[in-house]
């Protein structure tokens, strides 16, 4: 099974690390094999930056379907071009939001996420609101670090858990979602600091949770529905690159 994963920004901050973790519970034969954006935001934190990522994650979808791969993974959990994308390809095509809270959904009847700042949180409740979770996921909070301050891992995990006991002390929240898929290698740490404080409740990395789901899609043989994701009618489509366009 090959799985493209797609990071949807400039930035090249896929270390062989966060490969090596995100990967770790798939199966031996499973490759997924990485690639950024050349044109887009450096990271995403707000609709304007979702918007520049858009037109090139949706031709590396269309692109890696071509090239033979079973899946692809939009890697960004606001899910930034899924749905376009959906109707582009015929492979499963999922992003960091949707696997991680059905997860979530069956460990606790409320779910808490916990993003990086607040400019993502319209932007979660927009998918919250579009996905009908509104009763469900009950706390939405953040730590206040931008996407490419994540690497500071002991500020993260301690921001972490103190926004996740909020989400679960004053929220109600029975499991915690962390809120970008850049949230690498601490849920391990953020969930034995709530079990310490007395609340043992599940804490779900949201990339490592999207590559199990989508290694099951393609293993049950389930693709997304032509009746909800219906390809997109045939025109014109014209794409500005610098001084020239670009039809697509």
């Amino acid at each position: 099974m090959k799985i493209l994963n797609i990071v949807p920004i400039t930035s090249d901050i896929w270390t062989d690390e966060i490969d090596a973790y995100t990967t770790s519970k798939l199966l031996p034969d499973t490759i997924v094999t990485t690639k950024i954006l050349t044109h887009g935001p450096a990271s995403i934190e707000c609709e304007y930056d979702e918007a520049y990522a858009i037109p090139e994650v949706i031709r590396l979808c269309v692109e890696g379907e071509k090239e033979g791969f079973d899946a692809v993974f939009i890697n960004c959990f606001g899910d930034p071009g899924v749905r376009a994308a959906r109707e582009m390809v015929s492979v499963p095509v999922f992003g960091g939001f949707e696997p991680a809270i059905l997860y979530s959904l069956g460990m606790s009847d409320k779910v808490g996420i916990v993003t990086v700042l607040p400019n993502v949180v319209p932007m979660l409740e927009g998918l919250i609101a579009k996905n009908g979770l509104n009763s469900r996921v009950t706390s939405l909070r953040y730590v206040s670090m931008p996407v490419l301050d994540l690497f500071d891992l002991n500020k993260l995990i301690d921001a972490l858990i103190e926004e996740s006991k909020k989400a679960v002390d004053l929220d109600g929240a029975g499991a915690i979602v962390l809120g970008c898929t850049g949230m690498v290698g601490v849920k391990e740490a953020v969930e034995k600091g709530l079990a310490d404080a007395g609340k043992p409740v599940p804490v779900i990395e949201a990339a490592q949770a999207a590559l199990v789901l989508i290694e099951t899609y393609v293993r049950m043989g389930w693709k997304h529905s032509r009746k909800t994701y219906m390809a997109p009618p045939a025109k014109k489509r014209v794409w500005w690159s610098g001084d020239a366009v670009e039809e697509f």
